[in-house]
């Protein structure tokens, strides 16, 4: 029995408790194959995603002091690039497959054997000459995913891995028992029509091309298992909080959650078309941006009192904690007594509370589609 029933995977089912199943009912199961679905994870985004590829001299223009104190003060204790108070939705992925936390790339002494994180902070989906062509680049970080598929190209490359027909052993090592994750991407983009005159309708349409380009990449050099992350609600983080002033039902960001919304919608109809061009991959759209809203619907459940004000900012008591102008980790700024009561961190970014919550949604949830479970059950039953 290999779980192969998509209905069977719809229901309400704990990732832990699923790994349990596989490994009393999959034929001659060991405790290795059970615990370790997947070997490595490769990941690609922006700083939702970003294990330390950036830091405080080339990450995002408007949070320059990820390398301080008191970013990382709650899981590793020290601040480690990673734009949060400790981990991120990647980091609770590995844990749950029972796999190391994914180095950044930038790191060449890191241990690869287990994957990568190719997210870099401040990425764009679109092409950063696109911003400064049209004289909106205000951001510091020149990448985008098409510099993450370089980034994976090299590493294709440095493993001896040309296509599956003239290399198969060296491809299969990379693609075989790997997970995919395409963190959520596009949140940049978006950030450049603030103020300019860019329609936001072309920047959508450009986002999901280049989105579409870099998926269908992947997917042609061999992916087989991939996750697909939306947008979150982009219009309740703080930041737009203080520079937007419209507000949506559930009290965030109208213009910006409207465009969240849209690009997600469009995303999904993509996604319908590459599984249907290509059936031998198994591709999961995590919706984010549901996850998100849901966790902002009943915070009481997830131990969260306060779902707007940052954790992290403006020590001189502006509205929403947040200054733009004052970040957190800069001299001047303080952060909350328990991370864990808030959903926003530094302002544009999550707490590990928050990042944890939206994890648990997407790995044991309903928020999946199909769920996580059903892509767990396709590698398990490939063996």
């Amino acid at each position: 029995m290999a779980f192969t029933s998509y209905k069977l995977c719809t229901s309400k089912i704990t990732l832990s408790t699923l790994l349990l199943l596989l490994f009393f009912c999959c034929p001659n199961p060991s405790s290795a194959t059970a615990s370790k679905v997947f070997k490595k994870i490769y990941a690609f985004g922006d700083s939702f995603t970003d294990t330390g590829n950036t830091n405080s001299s080339t990450g995002s223009i408007f949070f320059t002091h990820v390398s301080n104190p008191p970013y990382g003060r709650t899981f590793f204790h020290r601040p480690t690039n990673r734009y949060s108070d400790g981990r991120l939705v990647i980091d609770f992925v590995a844990q749950a497959l029972s796999l190391p936390f994914l180095p950044p790339y930038m790191d060449p002494n890191a241990d690869r054997s287990h994957g990568i994180s190719f997210a870099v902070a401040g990425a764009t989906a679109i092409s950063y000459r696109f911003f400064e062509k049209n004289n909106v680049s205000l951001d510091i970080t020149p990448q985008s995913l098409g510099t993450q598929l370089g980034w994976f190209n090299r590493y294709l490359e440095s493993v001896g891995c040309r296509d599956y027909k003239t290399t198969p052993m060296q491809c299969g090592d990379v693609f075989d028992d790997a997970l995919f994750w395409v963190g959520a991407i596009g949140a940049g983009d978006y950030a450049f029509t603030f103020g300019s005159s860019i329609p936001r309708k072309t920047l959508r349409q450009l986002a999901i091309t280049n989105i579409n380009g870099f998926i269908q990449a992947l997917l042609k050099k061999g992916a087989k298992y991939m996750v697909v992350e939306g947008l979150p609600t982009l219009g309740c983080l703080t930041a737009n909080l203080y520079l937007y002033t419209d507000r949506d039902a559930i009290g965030c960001a109208a213009t910006v959650n409207n465009e969240s919304y849209a690009h997600n919608a469009v995303l999904q109809a993509n996604l319908r078309s590459f599984r249907h061009h290509f059936p031998q991959a198994t591709i999961v759209y995590a919706d984010y941006w549901s996850a998100y809203a849901a966790v902002l619907a009943n915070p009481a459940k997830y131990g969260i009192a306060e779902p707007f004000r940052a954790c992290c900012g403006s020590a001189t008591g502006v509205r929403l904690n947040f200054d733009i102008f004052e970040t957190c980790g800069s001299p001047h700024t303080t952060s909350c007594p328990d991370p864990s009561k808030y959903i926003n961190w530094d302002g544009g970014h999550l707490t590990e509370a928050m990042y944890k919550a939206v994890a648990d949604e997407l790995l044991n949830g309903t928020f999946c589609h199909p769920p996580f479970g059903y892509l767990l059950s396709k590698k398990m039953s490939s063996h």
